[in-house]
């Protein structure tokens, strides 16, 4: 990786897209620092510590949330409006068909991920600020301001930062290098760890027995991230042949190949629509019902790091892990597509028998990799929990879900700069 950006800084026209990348990731956290005047900080860092699903959105943004800063919505609201998107584009034919309809399809697709993803920054926005007043201050615009106005004021600011989040990812997608999007929460979880790790190391001076504790945590960090970049890179390799064809004067075909099917395809996104799901129950009722008796039953018996909560977060994983698969890889097409070429898996007959075959593959592999996601959002966390000398900024800064997610940005960075040189030096070459 560090190879690769040392020749892309050297290629003039991927080091201006390398640069355009940094600027706008700059924008974003200078836009996550700029308080929001309305806000109270201090109320919010209780907020978003006793609030499970508020702490995973406050780090994904990098501690915007806890800020009270202009861009504290982050992606979330497009991150929810993605998945929502993409559970339609299953259950009605018409958007089926328009996944399926190349470039013209996926921007439209994508349009109404945008107005999906306005709405449910109205949503969160309205819902913060009403749900939690006492993050509200009253002073905030003059003496005596109606509380209504600061209120208004304030859930509109959110949500433009929200939208300019959008706006932010969608601009490093097309003018820089990688996803835009995926970058943000890069940044965002990077800077959650370093503040947490900082805070961690100034707490040494007072308690020098501590740093035993940080340097272990680091060590079982490392592990973790050796483990789960091993894992991402896992693949089963199906072999496909090809047969030779006579078309006109040429010969085409006899040539080998294989068909991929990684451990670990749908990346991260199970363990988040997991989260969402068992933590969106508590998000609703602590801001309608905050002292209720179901609200304090939901946070002791389903609350984060309880055996209900954990039992169900990997029932969750492991369906979530499936579903995904079913998106993502299709044996029907594949098998369709390999006998329109003249292709076949030695041994397994073409059409219906090979994608029964594809199917048990990647059935299998999905299991395996299903059961190593839930791993990784569970076990980590408890190993985390009791090497950390109960320090919670560290086990929420250096969570595994984390990991998984900068592991994931990071390899398909890498791929997407690789893909860059390549494409400059195929131009070139034709020059």
């Amino acid at each position: 990786m560090f190879k690769n950006l040392i020749n892309a800084f050297k290629t003039k026209e991927v080091r201006v897209k390398l640069l355009l990348t940094l600027l706008l990731l700059l924008v974003y956290r200078i836009g996550c620092a700029l308080p929001i005047p309305g806000l109270r900080a201090d109320a919010l860092v209780s907020v978003t510590d006793s609030n499970s699903f508020l702490g995973l959105l406050n780090s994904i943004s990098g501690g915007s949330l806890s800020n009270g800063a202009f861009l504290a919505l982050g992606v979330s609201p497009y991150i929810s409006a993605s998945i929502i998107i993409q559970l339609l584009s299953i259950a009605i034919p018409s958007w089926q068909r328009l996944s399926k309809e190349g470039e013209e399809g996926r921007l439209k697709i994508a349009k109404y991920t945008r107005y999906a993803a306005l709405v449910l920054s109205i949503a969160q926005a309205v819902g913060i600020v009403l749900g939690f007043r006492e993050i509200i201050d009253t002073r905030a615009l003059w003496t005596g301001a109606p509380t209504w106005l600061i209120c208004t004021l304030v859930a509109i600011t959110l949500i433009a930062g929200g939208m300019f989040t959008v706006w932010l990812g969608e601009r490093i997608s097309d003018i820089g290098v990688g996803n835009g999007l995926s970058l943000l929460i890069f940044v965002g979880i990077l800077s959650s760890a370093g503040t947490s790790l900082l805070t961690s190391i100034q707490g040494v001076s007072t308690n020098l027995n501590y740093l035993w504790n940080i340097i272990i945590f680091l060590v079982a960090v490392i592990i973790i991230f050796a483990l789960i970049v091993f894992v991402d890179g896992a693949e089963r390799k199906v072999p496909v042949q090809y047969a030779k064809q006579i078309k006109g004067r040429k010969m085409y075909g006899g040539q080998s190949t294989n068909i991929p099917i990684r451990v670990n395809a749908s990346g991260v996104m199970p363990i988040i629509f997991a989260s969402a799901l068992l933590t969106f129950p508590q998000l609703i009722m602590s801001i309608f019902w905050p002292n209720s008796s179901a609200m304090q039953w939901y946070n002791t018996y389903m609350g984060a790091g309880s055996w209900p909560y954990i039992v169900l977060t990997a029932l969750l994983i492991l369906f979530f892990s499936y579903f995904y698969a079913q998106i993502t890889f299709s044996p029907d097409d594949i098998s369709k597509q390999i006998q329109q070429n003249g292709g076949f898996i030695p041994g397994i007959r073409p059409g219906k028998p090979t994608s029964d075959y594809l199917r048990k593959i990647s059935n299998r592999v999905i299991l395996f990799g299903a059961i190593f996601l839930a791993f990784i959002a569970l076990v980590p966390n408890l190993i985390f929990k009791g090497i950390s000398g109960g320090d919670v900024g560290l086990i929420n800064g250096f969570s595994a879900t984390g990991l998984l997610i900068i592991v994931s940005v990071a390899l398909e960075f890498d791929k997407q700069l690789e893909a860059q040189m390549l494409m400059r030096n195929y131009r070139g070459f034709l020059k």
